[in-house]
């Protein structure tokens, strides 16, 4: 297995793309006022072309005031079912903006916000990834096991499968 670096930003978005619509649940990872690291559950909504990850929150939400004052945040993504992981950082932003909300809304949105667009509070982070790591072992973890097994009866190295760094950066 090497270790791919993927430079080319369109190439780079397309990976991404693919990777995160494989997992689509991320844990935002921000900082609060006193340093502390913070992280809780968030689905995608998109990934879109410019290589930025979209969000529904609440305006008001604390992970909205911590990524206001630092805006500086990562999102990671893991899938063991799919030995797919991701590590992404990148720069954050709230949107306000009802034509993109109605653009990006989904049904199953309705949980969290019965409202609709039309909920006073609900905004979109937007998260611009600069640079993102990831893993991926595309096989099921029958397969993954059966190659750790063969891996050490033949004292060859295991191979994980994927592993890479993808530029985002403009």
């Amino acid at each position: 297995m090497a270790f791919e670096v993927i430079e080319n930003r369109h190439e780079a978005v397309e990976k991404l793309k693919e990777l995160v619509d494989d997992v689509n649940i991320c844990m935002l990872v921000t900082t609060d006022d006193t340093g502390n690291v913070m992280s809780r559950p968030m689905a995608t909504i998109d990934v879109d072309d410019d290589g930025n990850v979209w969000f529904f929150t609440n305006e008001f939400s604390e992970k909205i005031h911590e990524a206001s004052q630092d805006n500086s945040v990562a999102l990671v993504y893991s899938h063991p079912g799919k030995n797919v992981y991701i590590h992404a950082n990148g720069i954050s932003s709230v949107i306000i903006d009802k034509t993109k909300m109605k653009q990006l809304w989904k049904p199953m949105l309705k949980a969290w916000f019965p409202d609709g667009v039309d909920d006073p509070k609900l905004c979109l982070l937007k998260v611009n990834v600069q640079v993102a790591h990831y893993w991926n072992s595309a096989s099921n973890k029958m397969v993954t096991f059966f190659n750790m097994l063969r891996a050490v009866a033949t004292g060859d190295r295991y191979d994980e499968g994927e592993v890479g760094k993808l530029k985002l950066e403009k």
